[in-house]
């Protein structure tokens, strides 16, 4: 079965890297007097660490004008729940390195696009 990586509705392009992560989001955890430990887990979130690339100027503004909104609906592969799954998200800092920086180029071409989709 094919999946892809979808935001609000429309589709990305392939990953290069994707990386599914599984946080335990803690309020007030401590040790008793014996050292056990006392965890007040309040929440499990999803964190997406995805890498695209090489892209185009124009595929690096489509993922860029993807996910600027403060909070994006994203279809992804769930390692978890074995299937596609949608949810709330939020991107953090997105870095993209250019192969070069050189006027006499017809094109621009850019090595990467790497950011977290953090959910909410």
């Amino acid at each position: 079965m094919a999946y892809a990586l979808s935001v609000n509705g429309t589709a990305l392009p392939t990953p290069t890297q994707y990386q599914f992560i599984v946080n335990d989001i803690d309020g007030k955890s401590t040790r008793n007097a014996a050292g056990k430990l006392t965890r007040d887990r309040v929440a499990v979130k999803r964190k997406l660490t995805i890498q695209w690339g090489p892209l185009s100027i124009e595929q690096l503004s489509q993922i860029l004008t993807a996910i600027k909104e403060p909070f994006f609906q994203c279809t992804y592969l769930d390692g978890q729940e074995g299937k596609e799954v949608t949810k709330t998200f939020y991107v953090g800092d997105r870095t993209s390195p250019s192969y070069s920086w050189n006027e006499n180029m017809k094109s621009m071409a850019w090595q990467s696009l790497s950011c977290d989709f953090i959910e909410q």
